[in-house]
């Protein structure tokens, strides 16, 4: 690895307190750090997320953010529970929980944050 360190991902927001509320308040996270600038996160498993603040933001479509979880079917419900609500693609065959099936098996169900980033779940 050219390359030690721990990895930090970042996920732009317009308002801080709005991200706070979702990603602290609806899906549970550790809030470690806020200053004017960017809401740190604990992703999980240590995993740091750097949400940081934009004056705007573009549309992206893809994929920001995803976990790997080990029961989707819960997490899905449990995030339903708290108002989450599950994207469905046009052409995808999506079950029950919004999860589509990789040719590998993995199921994977899609959400955004207040600020349309996508993320994801990964679980079977």
């Amino acid at each position: 690895m050219t390359i030690n360190g721990q990895l930090v991902s970042f996920v732009p927001s317009t308002d801080l307190d709005v991200s706070e509320m979702f990603y602290v308040d609806t899906l549970g996270f550790r809030a470690i750090s806020r200053d004017a600038f960017a809401l740190v996160i604990d992703g999980g498993d240590g995993a740091v997320v750097r949400i940081t603040l934009v004056q705007s933001r573009g549309e992206t479509g893809y994929t920001a953010l995803g976990w790997r979880v080990t029961d989707l079917d819960a997490t899905v419900d449990r995030l339903r529970e708290r108002g989450v609500e599950f994207v469905r693609y046009n052409g995808m065959d999506q079950d029950d929980h919004d999860a589509w099936t990789a040719p590998d098996g993995l199921r994977v169900a899609w959400f955004r944050d207040p600020h349309s980033n996508v993320l994801s779940l990964m679980g079977s």
